[in-house]
């Protein structure tokens, strides 16, 4: 699954069965989307000797960042990086649709808020923000061309595209972003999304319904 260079790991956590991702590329380690109920992300990454530099979200939703606390309380330096587009959910149980939870999830105040174009760096590997806006307003993918990976978080599915009918999102606006920065990249780019199996782009493009409604219209 992975480069010699860029090891993922993949925690399914919660009620919601969220993806959590913990990347370790030489000595750096990040963990993506930490999802509540993720005592056993902390107790893996303790067990590994792994203390995660950057703590990555997809987007805003609390199945995706309700463990951010448990994490920080465990991994003092991390660093919280969210969409900037998200921001706002960080701090409202209702925008981040937690609400329903009892107490709500929030997080502390993001320590790096990103955009899309921006590089990252976990190790050596080169980590680019994608613009994958429209399940939320600020909705990123994180793409490492080395490892061949891209992690879409709630945007795009193995056969599926993430909600629209919820509030702040927008059907044309994902569509338009997973055309744009998602199906171009290589075919045997792997897929790992915020939810369900791994996929490919080429699996995608060939097989995924939304995705070959949305090109028979381009």
């Amino acid at each position: 699954m992975n480069s010699p260079a860029v090891q993922i790991e993949t925690f399914v956590v919660g009620p919601l069965q969220t993806n959590c991702y913990v990347i370790t590329c030489g000595d750096d380690c990040w963990v993506i989307d930490p999802a509540p109920w993720c005592g056993k992300v902390v107790k893996a990454l303790h067990k590994q000797g792994l203390e995660p530099t950057r703590i990555l979200l997809t987007h805003g939703h609390g199945d995706h960042i309700g463990g951010v606390r448990k994490l920080k309380k465990a991994f003092g330096s991390a660093r919280l990086c969210c969409p900037r587009g998200d921001e706002y959910m960080l701090a409202d149980a209702k925008a981040n649709m937690s609400h329903i939870f009892p107490g709500g999830m929030t997080t502390p105040p993001a320590d790096e808020l990103l955009e899309p174009g921006q590089t990252l760096r976990c190790g050596p590997a080169e980590w680019v923000v994608l613009d994958t806006a429209g399940h939320t307003p600020g909705g990123v993918s994180y793409y490492c061309q080395a490892a061949a990976v891209v992690l879409t978080g709630d945007a795009l599915f193995a056969g599926s595209i993430g909600r629209t009918d919820i509030p702040g999102a927008s059907t044309s606006q994902l569509m338009r972003n997973i055309l744009a920065n998602l199906i171009p990249l290589p075919d045997q780019t792997r897929v790992l999304p915020g939810h369900g199996p791994a996929s490919t782009i080429a699996a995608e493009r060939r097989n995924n319904p939304f995705v070959a409604e949305a090109l028979g219209r381009a």
